[in-house]
């Protein structure tokens, strides 16, 4: 077992232990190189639970927080899951393991260079299951709607309108909202279309860009 293998076993009992994890999120986080994912100067920090720079203004969340939106989102195998800022791809890679080879994994990131990364990241790791598009996050991707699941990784000046139509009925999101103080809310979408919102606790999450974003 190599020292980063070892580190992230390590991490991944200690969310177990910490957040009660599922047997499933567990897994992908105790699978997912994160180290692979993070510019090689915080290479020897990636198994550590912390945010860390990526570039362009930008981080790669926690690992608590990935877990934890993981596990909000209810994410089962066969899910069709929209991602709203791709980042370095780290998350795009931990719910591709959850939802397996029959789900799919749309992400959409705002900055090219940002996408160019992750769009490697995953080819080298072998993720087919995970498309990635360069383009304006805040207004979904409705070419591939309707979505079993949407979350998104950045916070929001109040949930976008477009990402609560590409929203299956039955479906769930979870978004941070707010500025100053954020919080993360759990969205789901009735059979009948009517929406719910419940406000997990507050958070801290990069801007959301874009027409729904901050300007």
């Amino acid at each position: 077992m190599d020292v980063y293998e070892e580190k992230r076993k390590k991490l991944a009992e200690n969310l177990k232990y910490e957040l009660n994890l599922s047997e499933k999120v567990y897994k992908a986080i105790a699978k997912v190189p994160r180290h692979l994912f993070v510019p090689p100067k915080y290479k020897n920090e990636a198994y550590i639970d912390t945010p860390l720079p990526i570039g362009f203004g930008q981080t790669i969340s926690a690992p608590h927080m990935v877990a934890i939106m993981c596990e909000l989102l209810e994410l089962k195998e066969g899910d069709k899951v929209l991602e709203i800022g791709t980042g370095c791809g780290y998350h795009a890679a931990v719910v591709a393991e959850i939802v397996g080879d029959e789900g799919k994994v749309v992400s959409v990131e705002y900055i090219s260079e940002l996408a160019e990364i992750a769009k490697k990241n995953l080819e080298m790791l072998g993720y087919k299951n995970v498309k990635i598009i360069v383009s304006d996050g805040s207004k979904g991707y409705e070419p591939e709607a309707p979505y079993d699941k949407i979350y998104v990784t950045a916070s929001a000046p109040e949930i976008p309108k477009p990402l609560i139509d590409q929203l299956k009925a039955g479906g769930r999101m979870v978004i941070p909202v707010g500025d100053v103080v954020q919080y993360l809310y759990i969205v789901v979408k009735d059979y009948s279309g009517r929406i719910e919102k419940k406000n997990w606790g507050s958070v801290r999450f990069v801007p959301l860009r874009g027409e729904y974003g901050f300007k």
